[in-house]
C-alpha cells in the first residue's frame, strides 16, 4: 500500500497528467464562481473528453481536479455577494455575507479557503485509510435509520437557524411540503402541480436557493444605496486573520470535516446536506448563540470544510463498492467504466495506485486553487466596497443566468422571482430560511426511505433500537434549547439574582 501511495503521487505530478489537472482546475475555478452552472453539469459536459485521454490517472486528473475545486470557489460568491456559486456553498451565506457587510470580507474569505483545504485534505486521507473499515459503517444504517436522519437534519437546523424554535420548525415543515410537489415516485400520482408540466419534475434546488438567498440581499443593497460593506473602506485586512481562525478552531474544523466525510459516504445525502449539518454543529458551539447569522466566523468554517471533505467521502462507496455517493460520483463511476476500470476489488487490488492517485488529486488540486485564490483575494474583497448601483445589474445578471442554466427553462426564472419575494418577506419578519431549504432537499430523500421502510417492515421499523435511539436524539435536540432558555429566565427572575 505504501508503494501504491507513493506511485500515485508521482503519477499525478508526471506530464501530461499534471497538465490535465491544471486544465481541470482552471475550468472548475470559473464554474464555481458562476452561480447555477455547478460542478455536476460541467462534469457531464466534460465526461466525453475522457474517451480521448490515454490513461486512467490522466482522465481523473482532469475530471476530479475540476470537480474538487468547484466547492472552494463557490464559497467566494456566497461570501462576497450572498449568491451561492454552488448548491453546496449556500450555508456560507448565513455568516459569510454578514461578515462582508461588516468589512470583514478578507477574514471570511481567508477562513473559507483555508478550511476548504483542511477539509479536502481530511476527506482525501479518509479515502486513503478508511476503505477497509468503511463497509460496516455504510451498512450500519438501513432505510428506517436514514429516514429518521433526514427528519433529524431538518429539526436540528430548525432549532439553530433562528431565535424562534417554532418558526424554525415551521420553515422546515414548509420545505418538506414543497418537496412533495411533482410525481409521486411510488404511485405515479400527480401532486400539487396545478396543471403545470414543469412541476412534474419537482422544484429544482438551484432557482429556489438563488431566489431565497440572493434576491433579498440585492433588494437590501438597493434600499441601502451603499456598497455591500457597510463600513468605510480602509486598507484590506483580515485575510491572515481568517487563516488563523481555521487553526484557532481546528477541532471544530476537524469535526465538521468528519461530518462531511460521513454524509458523503451515506448514499444520496452528500454536500448539500452535510453543509447544513456542519453549520448547525458549528453554531451550536457558539458561546453566544444569538451571533449566529450575524457574522460568526465559526459559521463560515463549519460548512466551508464540510462541503470539501464530502468529495473524499463520496469516493469511498463509489470506488470500494460501486455505489455512487452522489450524482457527481455517478458520473465519475461512468468515467471509471469508460477508461476500463471496475469498482470494488479491482480498484483496491491491481489498480490501487489509481485509487491513491485520486487521494493526491483532491489534495493537490485544492492546494493549487487555494494559492490562486490568495493571490487575488485583495481584488475579490475590494468588490464589497464598490457602489451598490454599479453592482446590482451585474448581480441580477448572475442570479438569472444561474437560475436559467440549471435546467435551461424560463420557468426557473419564475421560480427564482417567487422565492425571492418569499425570501424577502421571511427576512422582513424574522423567519429563518435554512430550514426551508434543507426540508426541500431532504423531503424527496426522506419520502423514498419512508416508502422502502414501510414496504419492507410495515410499522415494525419504528421499534428498531437504532430508530428509537435516533428519535430520542431528535427530541433532545429540539427540547434542549427551550429547557436551557427557560432555566436561564427562571434563574434571572429569582429575587437574589435581581439584586
Amino acid at each position: 500500500m505504501v508503494e501504491a501511495f507513493v506511485s500515485g503521487f508521482w503519477q499525478v505530478l508526471a506530464w501530461p497528467a499534471f497538465g490535465y489537472m491544471l486544465l481541470g482546475i482552471a475550468i472548475g475555478f470559473w464554474v464555481g464562481l458562476l452561480p447555477g452552472i455547478g460542478g455536476l453539469a460541467t462534469l457531464a459536459l466534460m465526461l466525453p473528453f475522457s474517451y480521448t485521454i490515454k490513461t486512467p490517472i490522466e482522465a481523473f486528473c482532469f475530471l476530479l481536479g475540476m470537480l474538487a475545486v468547484t466547492g472552494t470557489t463557490g464559497d467566494l460568491t456566497s461570501i462576497l455577494f450572498g449568491i451561492p456559486g454552488e448548491g453546496s456553498s449556500a450555508a456560507l451565506i448565513l455568516d459569510g455575507y454578514p461578515m462582508s457587510k461588516k468589512g470583514e470580507a478578507g477574514r471570511a474569505l481567508g477562513a473559507a479557503i483555508m478550511s476548504s483545504v483542511v477539509g479536502a485534505t481530511i476527506g482525501a486521507l479518509s479515502l486513503a485509510i478508511s476503505i477497509p473499515i468503511m463497509r460496516p459503517l455504510v451498512l450500519l444504517f438501513g432505510s428506517p435509520e436514514l429516514f429518521i436522519i433526514t427528519i433529524m437534519g431538518v429539526t436540528f437546523i430548525g432549532t439553530l437557524a433562528g431565535s424562534s424554535l417554532i418558526k424554525g420548525l415551521l420553515a422546515g415543515g414548509v420545505g418538506l411540503m414543497l418537496a412533495a410537489i411533482g410525481v409521486d415516485p411510488q404511485t405515479g400520482s400527480i401532486r400539487y402541480t396545478f396543471g403545470s408540466l414543469y412541476l412534474w419534475d419537482r422544484l429544482d434546488i438551484t432557482p429556489v436557493v438563488v431566489g431565497l438567498f440572493a434576491i433579498p440581499e440585492i433588494v437590501d443593497l438597493a434600499v441601502r444605496g451603499t456598497s455591500i460593506s457597510e463600513v468605510p473602506r480602509e486598507k484590506l485586512v483580515g485575510v491572515m486573520e481568517g487563516v488563523k481562525d481555521t487553526f484557532r478552531h481546528f477541532w471544530l474544523v476537524m469535526r465538521c470535516s468528519l461530518i462531511g466525510v460521513y454524509f458523503g459516504v451515506l448514499p444520496v445525502l452528500g454536500a448539500n446536506v452535510a453543509q447544513w449539518i456542519a453549520y448547525g454543529h458549528a453554531v451550536q458551539g457558539l458561546k453566544d448563540r444569538s451571533q449566529a447569522g450575524k457574522g460568526a466566523v465559526e459559521g463560515v468554517l463549519g460548512p466551508g470544510c464540510a462541503n470539501n471533505s464530502t468529495r473524499g467521502g463520496d469516493l469511498i462507496p463509489t470506488v470500494a463498492f460501486g455505489i455512487p455517493g452522489s450524482a457527481s460520483m455517478a458520473l465519475l463511476l461512468g468515467a471509471l467504466l469508460i477508461v476500463g476500470l471496475n469498482p470494488g476489488p479491482e480498484m483496491l487490488g491491481q489498480h490501487l495506485n489509481v485509487t491513491f492517485a485520486m487521494v493526491w488529486i483532491l489534495i493537490i488540486a485544492n492546494i493549487i486553487v487555494a494559492g490562486l485564490c490568495f493571490l487575488i483575494l485583495n481584488q475579490l474583497a475590494a468588490l464589497t466596497f464598490v457602489r451598490g448601483s454599479l453592482l446590482i445589474p451585474f448581480l441580477m445578471l448572475l442570479v438569472f443566468i444561474g437560475s436559467f442554466t440549471a435546467n435551461n427553462s424560463l420557468y426557473d426564472l419564475v421560480v427564482t422571482c417567487i422565492f425571492g419575494l418569499l425570501g424577502y418577506f421571511m427576512v422582513l419578519y424574522g423567519w429563518p430560511r435554512p430550514p426551508l431549504i434543507l426540508g426541500l432537499i431532504l423531503g424527496k430523500i426522506g419520502e423514498n426511505y419512508l416508502w422502502i421502510s414501510t414496504a419492507a417492515y410495515g410499522a415494525k421499523w419504528l421499534l428498531f433500537p437504532s430508530v428509537i435511539i435516533l428519535i430520542l436524539i431528535t427530541i433532545v435536540v429540539v427540547a434542549y434549547p427551550t429547557i436551557k432558555e427557560r432555566r436561564g429566565k427562571a434563574k434571572f427572575e429569582r429575587p437574589e439574582d435581581a439584586i
